[in-house]
């Protein structure tokens, strides 16, 4: 319902203490959860906010933030030609950003290659052109954008012809999130100093639509901080006198009801707080996107809009399951990942253990049964689980019987021990897919990870089955055993660094075997290297060879997994999704800048600038690239492990491990509120003084503190720990090194000052 009767006034905010500045307006009087709002929108500069402001004193402050499809400033590929850093083996890129001992420039590593979809044929063959989209997650679809905000019903160049397609106004623009993370999308094209055209476009919450996406839209021409036209759609042109233009009490009305939705979405999750807000939103987002991808904010999807990836053959696809009740779970959103959980297991896990998808994949079965695990550990609920429980067996059941098959093999085989089998779906597309049914070292160390964390689930679940669950946990130490045995007698010692192979007993690299073969072997050795590593099995000294042998030889574009491919002097592809396992043996092995760079170039280069799309697949120049959703539950997933990691043998648990030292020497801080862990619900802030001299932290718990808490101190050089002193005994802190060593024993909270030192 609009209200007409002026609430507010420029008078009565003033009074209230709020003062509208240059280019402020106060618009119509709106309802909202029981209160009268006055939206207060700032004009001002182009990045002015759009506040709410309740009868009742509430006030919600929507930022624009806006990032530039500009080109790189300076020489892109960090003066290097495009055909040599594509054909090296080496991630050159990598190696030039990572040059000295200080974390990556966060602005060089932005401008090191032309952002993703930046630079594409305003036609291009096979596909409509969109870069973002809208959507609700009562809705089975979503609604593309244009680069120019165009929906496929409503046309921005009706209103403004030269936002055409093609334009250099709309390739040039500036794109963003209201609020950062909102699905309110915000484009903004520059006609002259100070004057630009504004285009708000977001999906209409309230709604019982499930085959159609709603729309609204706003256009605006602002010139020096002044509104000179507003043209206000919906979803479709106005029709003469039957269908009108809203107008704009309309249309703040619906943002209204858009903003309080998707805030509502975010109730009881995870809450960080970071020196900037825009790293935050980002990760947020992903969640935002994820309800809006998923048919009724839950059913399974890999992509949208294109048959490919969004038409149904492609929703049992396991990746899509695990990335999301991954990142749903770190985060603390429950009842997010118990819903994931049950799309899956009652539309894609079949009784005998496999999934609705053409080709079940080892590895991804082996991390569902760690996920299941880590599900029962963080949220409790096991009920959903007893219901599955034939499903989680028999799932877990398909590993042993591929495991029993590799124990036949005779001990001279190189493959003795280790489980074959399709690592990537894709290979049932090709005539014959027996070429990829091999002992990949990823299958086995998924499958090892899977049964040791499937074994403790399984005594929760069934504890009268104690046979089976001990004869999983035998098998998890054999195939734990067997990876690192046979990885390390098949590295290839006379490359420098040694070359680490995705398979036992091949001579070739996957390099060559990919220019040689039509066919290869090792067609995703992405995802071998990516899930062993995410795994976890492997001896840190092996763990550590591997990372070198995937950066020197090819495996890595930036810092990020590559989409590895037969070497060309026109192309080198960075992989968005996948790609979170290597990212966490960085931070495991302690590889802190190469982490950081990881985060800088996934968040840059995988993801749109401003509305945050993530690619599935992103080249190096700029092209226009699909979405996925796994991609999108990158950010996310990396950013809670940078905050707050466990160990593997939970025993620790790692604090601000994997966070740049901007951020920890930031005066505003660090600060991360309910993060779940196998202790319950963990809370910890961390900020400097403004003299330098100090940091204080404070870390909560929902029940009592893990035994160790490792801090890590990434400050500048200029800055060494000296002391520490706090609410707990001196004997239960110690400075070892960059870290601070923390033994709380019994207690829920604690205080803790760090007494810092120049140099």
């Amino acid at each position: 319902m609009i209200l007409l009767g002026g609430v507010f006034s420029a008078a009565s905010l003033a009074m209230r203490g709020i003062a509208l500045g240059q280019g402020e307006a106060v618009r119509p009087v709106l309802s909202g959860r029981g209160q009268a709002w006055k939206i207060v929108e700032d004009r001002a500069t182009p990045d002015g906010a759009l506040t709410l402001h309740s009868s009742t004193g509430e006030t919600i402050k929507l930022s624009r933030f806006l990032e530039s499809y500009e080109a790189p400033a300076g020489v892109p590929y960090c003066g290097l030609s495009f055909p040599r850093l594509a054909l090296a083996e080496a991630d050159l890129l990598a190696d030039t950003l990572l040059r000295g001992e200080d974390d990556p420039d966060e602005m060089a590593v932005r401008d090191a290659a032309p952002s993703v979809d930046s630079h594409f044929e305003s036609e291009q063959v096979g596909r409509i052109v969109w870069t973002s989209f809208i959507g609700t997650p009562q809705a089975d679809d979503v609604m593309p954008l244009t680069p120019a905000g165009n929906t496929r019903n409503w046309h921005v160049d009706r209103i403004a012809p030269e936002l055409h397609a093609g334009a250099p106004l709309v390739a040039h623009r500036r794109e963003g999130l209201l609020g950062g993370d909102l699905p309110i999308i915000v484009k903004q094209f520059q006609t002259g100093p100070g004057r630009y055209w504004e285009v708000m476009v977001f999906a209409e919450t309230d709604t019982t639509e499930i085959h159609q996406v709603p729309s609204w839209q706003r256009v605006t021409l602002v010139s020096n901080g002044k509104v000179e036209r507003v043209v206000y759609g919906t979803s479709y042109p106005p029709f003469g006198p039957f269908r009108p233009d809203p107008d704009e009490s309309q249309f703040n009305a619906a943002l209204l009801r858009c903003v309080f939705f998707w805030r509502k979405t975010q109730i009881g999750q995870m809450q960080i707080h970071l020196p900037r807000a825009d790293w935050s939103d980002i990760a947020t987002h992903g969640f935002v996107k994820e309800l809006i991808v998923r048919r009724g904010g839950t059913g399974a999807r890999y992509g949208v809009v294109d048959r490919d990836y969004a038409g149904p053959e492609y929703d049992g696809f396991q990746d899509i399951f695990t990335a999301s009740l991954y990142a749903n779970l770190v985060w603390g959103r429950f009842d997010q990942a118990k819903a994931i959980l049950i799309d899956q297991f009652e539309h894609f896990v079949t009784p005998d253990g496999l999934v609705a998808m053409r080709g079940p994949e080892v590895g991804q079965t082996g991390l569902t049964l760690s996920l299941l695990a880590l599900y029962a550990r963080l949220s409790g609920d096991l009920a959903v689980l007893q219901r599955y429980q034939l499903k989680i067996g028999a799932m877990a059941q398909v590993l042993v019987a591929l495991h029993d098959k590799a124990l036949g093999l005779p001990d001279a085989d190189p493959a003795h021990g280790l489980i074959a089998g399709w690592s990537e779906s894709d290979a049932c597309l090709f005539p014959d897919p027996s070429i990829w049914w091999k002992p990949y070292f990823s299958n086995s160390g998924l499958a090892a990870r899977g049964l040791e964390d499937g074994a403790i689930l399984w005594r929760a679940l069934a504890p009268g089955e104690t046979a089976l669950s001990e004869d999983w946990l035998k098998r998890a130490k054999q195939l734990r055993a067997r990876v690192n045995e046979a990885l390390s007698s098949s590295i290839q010692h006379d490359q420098s660094p040694p070359y680490v192979p995705i398979l036992p007993g091949v001579s070739e690299s996957f390099r060559k075997s990919l220019l040689t073969h039509r066919y290869s072997e090792q067609q995703w050795a992405h995802r071998v290297y990516a899930e062993l590593l995410q795994s976890g099995v492997l001896t840190p000294d092996l763990e550590n060879q591997l990372i070198n042998s995937m950066r020197a030889h090819g495996a890595t574009v930036m810092g990020v997994v590559g989409n590895l491919a037969p070497p060309s002097a026109e192309s080198r592809d960075m992989l968005g999704f996948i790609s979170y396992g290597y990212a966490l043996a960085l931070l495991r092995q302690d590889r802190i800048r190469e982490f950081i760079l990881f985060l800088y170039a996934h968040r840059y280069h995988i993801h749109t600038r401003g509305s945050w799309t993530a690619s599935e697949v992103a080249g190096l120049r700029g092209e226009l690239a699909l979405f996925c959703l796994p991609a999108q539950m990158t950010l996310p997933i990396l950013l809670r492990e940078a905050l707050v990691h466990e160990d593997e043998n939970g025993t620790t648990l790692h604090l601000a491990r994997g966070v740049p030292r901007s951020w920890v020497w930031s005066e505003s801080g660090i600060a991360v509120s309910d993060a779940p862990t196998r202790w319950g619900k963990i809370s910890f802030t961390l900020r400097r003084r403004s003299d330098g001299s100090r940091l204080d932290m404070w870390v909560t718990a929902e029940r009592a503190l893990p035994d160790t808490i490792r801090l890590a101190l990434r400050l500048p050089k200029s800055r060494i720990p000296r002391s520490v002193t706090g609410s707990l005994p001196p004997h239960a802190l110690v400075l070892s090194g960059a870290a601070l060593v923390i033994h709380p024993g019994d207690v829920r909270d604690s205080r803790i000052e760090i007494i810092l030192k120049s140099t």
